[in-house]
């Protein structure tokens, strides 16, 4: 199986509508398996990203009538900017707009900053898991409920009496969903019970295949192998900047050393092929697939130049 790679973008940085509408026809001409983007409301350093943020999930269904072949979806949509119940809907439709080609990745969110910024309520960190649980049972309890059928949950933070659990999504039983993310403890046990996909978001070799354990662990833990589900997707996020001379990976490279409220990652800064053997490490550890983030979306050549000089070599790269 050839290993699966998508491209993860943040618009955040600057990047409007029709920014992403040229980066995204490209993604989907040049072989790409899919097009993800960051769901954040505020740039992350001193550069204010004009010209202001686009919302991801108005972004993605007009995308989803733009294009045809591609997966679309979140890495990660905050469970602190939209309810459970209105966000259920919200991708059920974007779903059924672009022929059910949709995925929810979903996370606890952790930039205050923009909820500060847009009023947006940030609970501290143990309530933002616990909220993180209580959507992804909601939303994904909504999406199987059977035609007919209503849908009642009562938590701590959110309740539903009797939803009719409508619209259905094109994809059945549901979209999936991705949960991601370096905690040890409570991300694992949610991507066991709830999610199709784990994702480790741009850290080392090693880091992402010490979180393919824990998640592992928790599968074992929680029944999730020994149940009628397929196994969890893995995923791995690979920070990007490649070029052709080492002076035009310098450059490509250059935004990341901006200050910014990232935590640190491990890019790969260099040529093609430097790109390969990483992407060829990953999956040794069991990656099925790759979420390749590109800066800049007004830089189409390295989108060109990953289509062209990286994808070829993935599908003749032995699986382990």
């Amino acid at each position: 199986m050839t290993l699966r790679i998508c491209v993860f973008t943040e618009p955040h940085r600057g990047a409007d509508y029709d920014d992403q509408l040229r980066f995204v026809r490209l993604v989907e001409a040049g072989g790409f398996e899919g097009f993800f983007r960051a769901d954040h409301y505020q740039a992350m350093g001193a550069d204010p990203g004009l010209p202001g943020p686009t919302d991801a999930w108005l972004t993605l269904a007009a995308l989803a009538r733009e294009t045809s072949r591609i997966r679309l979806g979140t890495l990660v949509t905050s469970a602190t900017f939209r309810l459970p119940g209105p966000l259920a809907v919200m991708v059920a439709q974007v779903d059924r707009m672009s022929g059910g080609r949709v995925e929810l990745g979903l996370g606890a969110g952790w930039y205050e900053r923009e909820h500060t910024s847009y009023g947006i309520p940030f609970p501290p960190v143990r309530e933002r898991f616990d909220r993180l649980e209580e959507q992804l049972a909601v939303i994904t309890g909504l999406w199987r409920t059977p035609v007919g059928e209503s849908f009642t949950y009562r938590g701590t933070y959110y309740r539903l009496l009797d939803a009719p659990a409508l619209p259905k999504p094109v994809q059945m039983p549901a979209p999936p969903v991705i949960v991601g993310g370096r905690g040890p403890r409570r991300t694992p046990e949610l991507a066991a019970r709830y999610a199709d996909e784990f994702n480790m978001p741009f850290k080392s070799v090693a880091e992402t295949a010490r979180a393919y354990r824990r998640v592992a662990e928790a599968c074992e833990r929680t029944g999730r192998a020994d149940a009628d589900r397929p196994p969890l997707v893995l995923s791995a996020g690979v920070v990007a900047a490649i070029g052709r001379t080492d002076a035009e990976a310098r450059r490509r490279a250059a935004p990341l050393h901006a200050k910014s409220a990232l935590p640190p990652e491990d890019p790969v800064i260099g040529s093609p092929a430097q790109l390969v053997d990483r992407l060829g490490e990953f999956s040794a550890i069991g990656t099925n697939r790759i979420h390749l983030r590109l800066i800049d979306f007004s830089d189409l050549d390295h989108l060109e130049l990953i289509a062209g000089e990286v994808l070829p070599q993935l599908e003749q790269m032995p699986r382990v």
